[in-house]
């Protein structure tokens, strides 16, 4: 490491906090949170310098209404001379983490700070008790860089059929895989239980995870009281869990001013990769609902760039919001069965804060590189619905030809060209894939995303008990249905 280039980017500092205080009057908001983990990671560093010049703080968006977090970050840490960001939800958490590498590498900045964290169990608590909760005001205070999504993540015909919270979009998603590999309904919903009931057993081994207890397949796999059905085949238990208290922080400078600072070798990092796809096709628009072509794009420039495959890995997080992203990226990046999927627990069980668990898991990948010599990692990020893939490698070892952040958005776009959806639609049809929507642990409607004749999607719906029966016992991907607007009949 004697001959780095001074700008080549490390991260030095990490902080996480996991906030579980029953009594929310006696909880820190989501700011205060944030502030937290900035001068954790400053200490875990070993110097306030590294604040006190910081260039740069980005925020991702979460679930409070601060119109300039950073802002307010950097008052209470002292870091006076920092420009803020604010990236808002659909910009994937690794563009936070590339551009703090990319500007240090380009000599823009020095010391770049990122951090996000929510604070919604505090708030769920003061519902339960009643309470009106203080939280900290900002003055609508504008970010001196917004970042935002170019395009929507979902259409009209989409929201017409019912399809509003991720979990119906990922379900259709997992089905169509399901069809695809030719797994059987029953076993495949074994298969989701097995693996998420194997992430919760990871979980327990992170200091940080939210939940660390067991459980089972069988708890995983079927609904009950606690576990509701939300759209088949995903229970409660297979979805992320947003209502967390937790916050994290990294602090990345230059390999200059780490010298400069004196901060110990075995503190350093080495961004190596960050490669994502921001191409933003809506679920329906998706010619082949079975595979993200963005992930399988994305994956492999990732290693490419980086000179390694997934063998080499030491550690690995695939992005864990529903299992369709696990197993999705599993497949682009060819990880093999032997290799762990997660070292965090997973969403459901370490904790998913709405839009800081890209940073959380970075933290704890910092954390496991620092414990093994010559080691590598992976983290992955979803935005949107399975919308938009990123990948990131971070290394014990500097990369050997400079840190790279690449986009292949175009790529992506050239190969995945968006069907044409329509809103309304008489005719025939046949099923790509589909869910069965619940309400209050009640199947309340047939969603199924429906190819015609003429290559054109029509999102339709049918809210027949049986017809919703047969949905969730047989496998109706290509099954002829006929549509009228968008009402779905199944052909005899």
């Amino acid at each position: 490491m004697k001959d780095l280039p001074k700008s080549t980017p490390v991260i030095v500092g990490i902080g996480i906090r996991n906030q579980k205080e029953s009594d929310p009057t006696l909880a820190a908001n989501a700011i205060e949170l944030m502030i937290a983990s900035v001068n954790a990671a400053a200490e875990d560093a070993g110097t306030n310098k590294l604040l006190e010049e910081c260039d740069t703080i980005m925020v991702p968006h979460g679930l409070w209404s601060y119109s300039d977090p950073a802002r307010l970050i950097a008052r209470a840490v002292g870091a006076h001379k920092s420009t803020t960001l604010l990236a808002e939800v659909g910009v994937l958490q690794t563009t936070l983490l590339g551009e703090a590498a990319k500007r240090i590498a380009n000599k823009e900045a020095e010391v770049v700070v990122v951090t996000g964290g929510e604070a919604r169990y505090r708030g769920l608590m003061g519902e339960i008790n009643g309470l009106e909760l203080d939280d900290t005001v900002q003055e609508n205070e504008a970010p001196d860089e917004l970042l935002k999504p170019k395009a929507d993540m979902w259409l009209k015909a989409e929201s017409n059929a019912g399809l509003g919270m991720p979990v119906g979009y990922y379900a259709i998603l997992e089905i169509a895989r399901r069809h695809a590999l030719h797994q059987n309904v029953e076993e495949h919903r074994d298969y989701l239980g097995k693996l998420y009931s194997h992430f919760a057993d990871i979980a327990m081994k992170n200091p940080h995870a939210w939940k660390q207890e067991a459980v089972t397949a069988d708890e995983i796999r079927n609904p009950s009281g606690k576990n509701s059905m939300l759209a088949f085949p995903y229970t409660k238990k297979h979805n992320t869990s947003w209502n967390v208290d937790q916050s994290s922080a990294l602090i990345f400078c230059s390999v200059e001013k780490a010298e400069a600072l004196n901060i110990p070798r075995s503190q350093w990092i080495f961004p190596r990769a960050i490669v994502e796809s921001n191409h933003m096709n809506c679920v329906s628009q998706n010619a082949d609902l079975s595979r993200s072509i963005g992930a399988d794009i994305a994956a492999q420039r990732t290693l490419e760039v980086a000179s390694m495959n997934a063998a080499d890995l030491d550690y690995i997080d695939l992005y864990s919001c529903f299992p369709i992203a696990v197993q999705s990226y599993a497949t682009a990046l060819q990880v093999a069965s032997t290799q762990e999927y997660t070292f965090t627990g997973g969403m459901p069980f370490a904790g998913g804060p709405l839009n800081n668990y890209v940073l959380q898991t970075t933290c704890r990948l910092v954390e496991l590189l620092r414990t093994k010599t010559k080691s590598h990692g992976l983290i992955s990020a979803v935005s949107g619905m399975l919308t938009k893939q990123g990948f990131g490698i971070f290394s014990t070892l500097p990369p050997e030809s400079g840190f790279i952040f690449d986009d292949v958005t175009k790529q992506v776009a050239q190969e995945n060209p968006p069907l044409e959806v329509l809103e309304s639609y008489v005719g025939n049809a046949k099923i790509a894939s589909y869910t069965v929507l619940y309400e209050q642990g009640t199947p309340s409607r047939l969603v199924a995303i429906c190819d015609t004749p003429t290559r054109q999607r029509v999102v339709a719906v049918n809210e027949e008990q049986d017809v919703m029966d047969r949905a969730m016992r047989d496998d109706l991907c290509e099954k002829a249905v006929s549509i009228n607007g968008n009402q779905l009949a199944l052909s005899r």
